[in-house]
């Protein structure tokens, strides 16, 4: 069964080498976890997955290999460890429960007759008493009654009666395509960061310090600049209007950046950058910063990300006066090749389902714009443009 679980998690993808299974069968060997199914899924789980965003897969192997009878057929009761089957305690019985199980003889007893079942069955059974099922009142399972039943290939409890639900998942799924949360958004940020031996000789370099003194004969203390985070990053959101609907996303995002990068520079922008862009929502009218000043203040190694659904009319990314809000006398298009020409290494990130923007013309417009650098604000989409951005 563990070649199988191998295998099948090889087949969905999950990048997992003979090395890390290797592994984990040596952690199994010195018996490091007490053999129930919770156990050696956190295991298996910390030996096998490598990057989160393949969680979600591994949970879907690992809840179909070690299901039951509606993914294995044959020596399933020998192949799983009987210490998986044996939780059955005082406290989960009552004591009309406890004569039952006594009648059928012990507990011991309905594992063994499960056994002699498996063994003698041969094909799916509905309904009855005695096969292992669905619908039917025998001890082994799923979707009928008996008090001191096993459940076998049932999604969740209807009773409350089976003795071991030993296919139950209740892990959290975590995929490519789901939209992010700021753990999660961290996570995939963390791929941009760079550190770099920078500022005042303040930080002791431990094996510099041991190899000095072992060569000089005496204690020779060395130090080394501090590891800092050498990334800039320079990030637009756009706010307002059909971006309200994405606001817990952008928050979410924001707060995760700020974490992430120590150089983090933030403007807003409405639907599309033109002459002027704020700090401020509140006194966006008031307190709008020049276009060019910001130009002119940040360097063109600063990574650039753009935030928004792209989603208005063509006009306000096209024409002169086209903007919703003031008499642009400039493009927005205009605008976004010149900042994209200053900061080549730059993305844009749309909280907007993929699939959806070949339907709205001002995406593909301000796709175009973008070199085709636009990324659906998802993990896989966030990875990629980390990617991008790295490369740039």
């Amino acid at each position: 069964m563990f070649l199988n679980f191998f295998s099948e998690l090889r087949a969905a993808k999950v990048p997992v080498s003979l090395r890390e299974y290797l592994l984990l069968m040596e952690a199994l060997d010195q018996d490091v976890i007490d053999r129930t199914i919770d156990d050696f899924y956190f295991l298996s789980r910390a030996a096998l997955v490598k990057d989160e965003k393949n969680l979600d897969k591994f949970d879907r192997v690992f809840g179909h290999v070690f299901k039951g009878l509606e993914t294995v057929q044959d020596g399933l009761a020998t192949e799983i460890p009987a210490e998986w089957l044996k939780l059955l305690t005082e406290k989960f019985l009552t004591d009309e429960e406890k004569a039952q199980i006594e009648a059928l003889g012990g507990f011991e007893k309905l594992m063994e007759t499960l056994q002699q079942r498996l063994d003698e069955q041969k094909e799916r059974h509905e309904g009855g008493s005695k096969w292992i099922g669905t619908g039917g009142t025998s001890p082994f399972g799923a979707n009928g009654y008996n008090p001191e039943g096993v459940r076998i290939g049932q999604d969740k409890s209807r009773h409350g009666k089976a003795v071991k639900v030993w296919d139950k998942r209740e892990y959290k799924n975590l995929d490519d395509s789901v939209e992010l949360g700021t753990r999660n958004i961290k996570v995939a940020l963390r791929r941009l960061r760079k550190f770099a031996r920078e500022g005042a000789a303040e930080e002791l370099d431990l094996s510099g310090t041991i190899r000095g003194t072992a060569e000089k004969g005496y204690l020779d203390i060395q130090l080394r600049p501090e590891r800092r985070n050498k990334i800039k990053v320079l990030i637009f959101f756009d706010i307002g209007g059909s971006m309200d609907s994405h606001i817990k996303l952008c928050e979410e995002l924001f707060s995760a950046a700020k974490t992430e990068f120590k150089h983090l520079e933030f403007f807003y922008f409405h639907n599309c950058l033109y002459e002027a862009v704020w700090k401020d929502n509140r006194r966006r009218q008031v307190e709008k910063i020049p276009t060019f000043d910001v130009l002119h203040k940040f360097p063109h190694d600063y990574k650039l990300i753009f935030v928004g659904d792209a989603t208005m009319s063509p006009y306000e990314i096209t024409y002169p006066g086209g903007s919703v809000e003031h008499w642009n006398e400039e493009p927005g298009a205009a605008w976004m090749e010149r900042i994209t020409d200053i900061y080549q290494s730059a993305v844009w990130l749309n909280p907007t389902p993929e699939r959806h923007w070949d339907y709205t013309q001002s995406i593909t417009v301000m796709k175009q714009l973008m070199n085709d650098r636009m990324y659906p604000l998802t993990l896989d989409g966030l990875d990629k443009a980390m990617r991008e951005l790295v490369r740039g």
